[in-house]
């Protein structure tokens, strides 16, 4: 293999070139979602979460784009909407795909104290 070339399959090690797939915006507070999320992406959303937690005002929590979520991401919600509440503020979960809103109602988040699910409910099979 030429110097320099990368074995097929071989991952990146500098990730920087990609995108964030958690986000965070301060004006106004939202917390955006993107692709897939997992526990082996847990700590790329670490600095975005922190920033949220400092939110000065209710956090839009935009679930959009994301695509796929373990129960990782639902512990992390569910941490920052306890964080904020503390302070006098809430989540609002939006934009949820149907594969989304159901692990959020199966691991019971959106029944949390300080947690807001918009959108129409699942309905189970």
């Amino acid at each position: 293999m030429p110097s320099g070339a990368r074995a097929p399959c071989q991952r990146p090690t500098d990730l920087s070139r990609f995108p964030a797939i958690v986000d965070f915006d301060d004006t106004p507070p939202t917390l955006r979602c993107a692709g897939d999320e997992d526990r082996s992406t847990q700590g790329s959303r670490r600095r975005a979460l922190t920033r949220a937690i400092r939110a000065q005002a209710d956090v839009v929590v935009d679930l959009s784009e994301l695509v796929f979520a373990d129960a990782s991401l639902m512990l992390d919600l569910a941490m920052l909407a306890r964080r904020l509440r503390a302070h006098g503020r809430a989540i609002r979960l939006c934009g949820a795909q149907p594969q989304i809103r159901t692990l959020i109602e199966l691991v019971g988040l959106h029944k949390l104290p300080g947690v807001m699910l918009e959108g129409p409910a699942t309905a189970f099979a």
